[in-house]
């Protein structure tokens, strides 16, 4: 891949952590505002804050995260991990730094002091988990807390009908940007599958790391203002779930993180939520087709018929599983109904 002259391994370029007016009117695009931040790539674990790689109580942090890879998953390649402090953005590079830099953030991905913001955790925990055996804790994923304001303001949306991060992005309630800088990195992941893992870093996949995670305070904090006591407990225990999912393990997640419990002030009215859970279902080898059914109709009647998410390994696998979150009851009636599919195979 051709690429610019290499960036400075400390301070490589300075983005903008809020939207910023476009020149066209009534378009907003991701450009240069008048209060840059520095971007630093990192090979060293020395180069990171002190307070993220000691979490302590005395100094909690919220951060934008997300990873960068090859087929992300439990045996793709994480290359980058993307870190958005307030001031700062850290791309740490795993290509560089390796096994030793990565697992040096373990305490702080699996720490409840540093809140992790993201879209969509469940590919990026599973290939930490995987390869690096950290267990990803108390993240708020904006895919969630984007369905749950939804929900509470009466835009009903089926369970698993998600927003792309594009479309987040896009959405003047959160950010109201257009990123259309994505798709040419789409284009050129389609050309170049391993587009992440080419070193040294060009400018283009500095920024492009960068804009997946510089706005992701900023829609935090409007999110925040927006959801009530009961939608902020379903985004930690969905959170939770999330990061869990396609990390299956032999002993049902006894190491991991508790999930969070329902607060007593949710349960004054006798009216609390029900409580959520992750099951996993296996399919006999071959079967899987038959299960989801021609172009998806068969569990998209499951999923229509059922307030819970399912979700299947696709082409990164597990090839014989089904993922299935949501309130225990709705999670027992999609068990019911996809066991019934498997034995009339």
């Amino acid at each position: 891949m051709a690429s610019s002259s290499p960036p400075s391994p400390s301070f490589l370029t300075h983005l903008p952590l809020h939207p910023s007016s476009s020149p066209h009117p009534g378009e907003k695009r991701l450009v240069e505002d008048e209060s840059p931040v520095p971007v630093h790539i990192v090979t060293l674990a020395s180069q990171l804050p002190v307070e993220f790689l000691e979490p302590s109580p005395q100094s909690e942090l919220v951060i934008g995260f997300d990873c960068e890879g090859v087929d992300l998953c439990r045996k793709g390649t994480l290359c980058i991990m993307q870190l958005a402090f307030p001031d700062a953005v850290y791309l740490v590079d795993a290509i560089e730094g390796g096994e030793e830099l990565i697992k040096a953030c373990k305490p702080a991905l699996e720490s409840s002091y540093i809140t992790k913001v993201i879209h969509d955790c469940k590919r990026d925990s599973e290939a930490l988990f995987f390869q690096f055996d950290i267990k990803l804790n108390n993240v708020v994923d904006t895919q969630i807390a984007y369905s749950l304001i939804e929900d509470q303001e009466g835009r009903k949306r089926l369970r698993d009908d998600y927003i792309s991060f594009v479309g987040l992005l896009a959405d003047p309630r959160y950010c109201g940007i257009s990123y259309v800088e994505k798709e040419e990195v789409r284009d050129l992941l389609r050309q170049d599958p391993k587009f992440w893992t080419h070193r040294p870093l060009s400018e283009l996949m500095v920024r492009a790391a960068a804009d997946d995670v510089r706005f992701l305070l900023y829609i935090y904090h409007q999110m925040m203002e927006k959801l009530n006591e009961r939608s902020l407990w379903y985004l930690a225990v969905r959170g939770a779930l999330y990061c869990r999912c396609f990390c299956v393990n032999s002993n049902n997640f006894a190491d991991w993180p508790s999930l969070p419990s329902i607060p007593d002030s949710l349960n004054a009215d006798g009216n609390g939520p029900e409580e959520e859970i992750l099951s996993v279902l296996d399919v006999p080898p071959g079967k899987m087709g038959r299960v989801i059914g021609k172009r998806g109709a068969t569990i998209l009647l499951i999923k229509a018929s059922c307030n819970a998410e399912i979700h299947t390994g696709g082409p990164k696998g597990p090839p014989d599983k089904v993922f299935i979150i949501g309130p225990v009851k709705e999670v027992r009636k999609a068990e019911a109904m996809l066991r019934g599919r498997i034995l009339d195979m």
